[in-house]
């Protein structure tokens, strides 16, 4: 009977997205965008990929940078799992916008394109 050695693994795939969808615990949705040359006009064609993402630690966001790496079967459709958040996203503030800021960067017909930015430039 003949023994397996052990020895150095192979190189896994890895590949750099964003998180696309936060699906469920530990559940995340990456989108791989990539650009391929069209097999007859050559033109290049924006192309993109979702792989569903295993994430341990639960410390991604939609709209994180992220880099993963392919492993084991972990339920029916999750083939790859997190390395490492490379960027975060960017919040947007919570800040409320009242009509009247909105009033004074829209030129109206009474007033004059640069008149509204001028009211809207000092506030």
């Amino acid at each position: 009977m003949s023994s397996v050695q052990p020895g150095p693994r192979p190189a896994r795939k890895t590949q750099i997205g964003f998180v696309s969808s936060r699906s469920g615990d530990k559940s995340i949705k990456v989108t791989v965008a990539y650009k391929k040359p069209h097999s007859f006009y050559q033109k290049v064609v924006n192309r993109q990929i979702v792989l569903h993402v295993h994430d341990e630690k639960n410390e991604t966001k939609v709209g994180d940078k992220v880099e993963v790496m392919e492993t084991r079967p972990l339920s029916r459709l999750k083939r790859w799992r997190v390395i490492a958040v490379l960027q975060k996203a960017v919040a947007a503030e919570g800040a409320a916008i009242s009509e009247a800021d909105v009033a004074a960067t829209v030129p109206t017909k009474t007033t004059k394109p640069n008149e509204a930015v001028a009211v809207a430039a000092p506030a």
